[in-house]
């Protein structure tokens, strides 16, 4: 594994790129960093792809400073600097919301996108009484301005799952969890302001021009599902499957049964680069 730092307005983005073959782009969730990938880095490798992952502005050894920009374009900036012309997106929360952005911006350089309990800007896939209950909590949690409350809050609602006991997952997955987590809530932070794609995804899911592989997990909040059956009905290429067992973080969760899916839906599509 190589890393490096690929600099963009206002920041410095760290990048670790693995492997050869057709190239993987791993974008984070947003309470977490590159880390969050590196059980399932080393499978795509072996199974024959260049696997790159980086630190998006503002998380993990990507500082930046206090100002617009843009997530599209900072993907963009990576893919020039390693030589990149086309990748298929593997996407993670806010990382799979930045792969149908960056498809709907830039479709010449994505080839295909995995979404993993991935947002939809713009779409809103409801919340049941249950879950409603949990926000509001999250609310009060966030607003008692305690960082490692908040990030204790957060480690269980997005490792184990919202409505699940303490504890459902390896502990190794929540320690990890938090130790990205917990320095994107302290006092401070700077996470630059991000310029949304307008207008938004949701509106424009006919664009998509490559096939779509949307993950979610039963054990989430039941909005992911939503927004991965309602990428798969409006998207023209897209399929979802929802595994009964798993939350958010599935790559961290269930690495190898995640990898097996990627690399099957990639294996029939002509090869890329």
């Amino acid at each position: 594994m190589t890393t490096r730092h690929v600099r963009v307005p206002g920041s410095s983005l760290l990048v670790v790129d693995e492997g050869s073959g057709p190239p993987i782009i791993l974008l984070h969730a947003g309470i977490a960093d590159h880390r969050a990938w590196d059980a399932l880095i080393p499978l795509l490798a072996a199974a024959g792809y260049r696997v790159v992952a980086y630190d998006a502005r503002g998380f993990g050894a990507s500082p930046t400073d206090d100002v617009e920009y843009s997530p599209r374009a900072d993907l963009r900036a990576v893919m020039d600097a390693l030589g990149i012309g086309r990748a298929a997106l593997v996407g993670n929360s806010r990382g799979g919301m930045l792969a149908y952005d960056a498809a709907v911006e830039m479709p010449e350089r994505v080839a295909a996108i995995v979404g993993i309990g991935a947002g939809l800007a713009g779409f809103d896939g409801g919340t049941t009484p249950e879950e409603t209950a949990v926000e509001a909590e999250y609310e009060r949690v966030d607003a008692a301005g305690d960082p490692v409350a908040l990030t204790a809050f957060e480690t269980g609602i997005w490792a184990d799952g919202p409505l699940q006991p303490a504890g459902r997952v390896a502990g190794s997955v929540r320690d990890l969890v938090y130790e990205m987590n917990l320095p994107l809530n302290q006092p401070g932070h700077v996470a630059g302001m991000a310029i949304a794609l307008e207008p938004p995804a949701r509106d424009r899911l006919a664009d998509l021009r490559c096939p779509v592989l949307a993950v979610a997990g039963l054990l989430d909040f039941s909005s992911v599902a939503a927004t991965a059956r309602h990428i798969e009905a409006e998207a023209p290429d897209a399929h979802a499957v929802i595994w009964p067992d798993v939350a958010h973080m599935i790559g961290m969760e269930v690495p190898d049964r995640l990898a097996e899916a990627i690399v099957e839906f990639l294996a029939p599509l002509p090869r890329w680069g």
